[in-house]
């Protein structure tokens, strides 16, 4: 497995001094990509696009994850407030469109075709995830399976490209990583009552609270005391930190898998160094 450069190769796309002066970009997906390289990388017909592929998807993924954050809110806003939303809408496109440019220049025209397709399948799910929202037909576990699959479907174009059975292998572990990633961001809300609306931890309490905290959540869904109160009675963070344990789980039963079916130890390595940085913040 060759040395594993995609954070220093995709910095010059997206280290601009105006973006880090004025505004803020999510978390690169760096496991995941590098989880995708490792693959790309044990299969001889794509190793060779291993550094390629990695880079144009974090691109187009980081693109995604920008437009995200862009503040849709009709209200007022301050100078420094238009200023960071404008540059988000910039740098978005600007992350997007990298992975045309780097793909036509290698004649890789059907990969730009798979990667539009993926990206329109994203918006796609993303309209149904907020339709849901809207209209208040939403469990957690939907909202979770739906989180979970917006962050794998990009990657999920290389199922077809692995060869069996590597790419059953691909689709588990992307699975399981994303979910991770899912549920970790879930028990970050869960510590910010500002950012508790349209968490898991909201949609559980819509789900099983009581007609009057479902009344009181509706009409004061900003207010932290009664939504730590909710946290605690819904003993929310012990049921994330279950899902992230069940997920940890599953990836170190594949981590094994892979020593024993022969891939060497360094992705088994990496998958368990991945595990360890996820230290449960709840003790179960």
């Amino acid at each position: 497995m060759k040395s594993y450069r995609i954070p220093e190769l995709t910095r010059k796309y997206v280290e601009y001094d105006m973006i880090q002066s004025h505004t803020e970009l999510p978390a690169a997906p760096d496991f995941r990509v590098r989880l995708l390289h490792a693959f790309l990388d044990k299969h001889q017909s794509l190793s060779r696009f291993s550094d390629l592929y990695a880079i144009v998807v974090s691109l187009v993924q980081l693109g995604m994850d920008t437009h995200d954050l862009i503040d849709t809110n009709l209200g007022k806003r301050s100078m420094r407030e238009m200023r960071s939303r404008q540059l988000k809408v910039l740098a978005g496109d600007y992350f997007s469109s990298r992975f045309y440019y780097l793909l036509a220049q290698d004649g890789q025209i059907e990969m730009v075709s798979r990667i539009s397709a993926a990206v329109c399948e994203v918006n796609r799910l993303k309209v149904s995830l907020y339709s849901g929202m809207k209209q208040l037909k939403m469990t957690a576990e939907d909202y979770l399976s739906q989180t979970v699959r917006l962050k794998s479907e990009l990657f999920s174009i290389f199922e077809t490209m692995l060869e069996a059975p590597s790419s059953r292998l691909w689709s588990e572990l992307l699975r399981l990583v994303s979910q991770c990633e899912a549920v970790m961001e879930e028990l970050r809300r869960s510590e910010s009552p500002a950012r508790f609306r349209n968490s898991w931890a909201y949609w559980h309490v819509l789900q099983e609270g009581t007609e009057e905290e479902r009344k009181r959540l509706s009409e004061n869904p900003d207010e932290p005391a009664f939504i730590q109160s909710l946290i605690v009675k819904y003993d929310i963070r012990n049921q994330l930190a279950s899902k992230l344990q069940a997920a940890s789980e599953g990836i170190r039963r594949a981590a094994v898998r892979l020593e024993t079916d022969g891939w060497g130890g360094e992705l088994a390595r990496m998958l368990d160094g991945y595990i360890k940085k996820m230290a449960l913040p709840v003790t179960l």
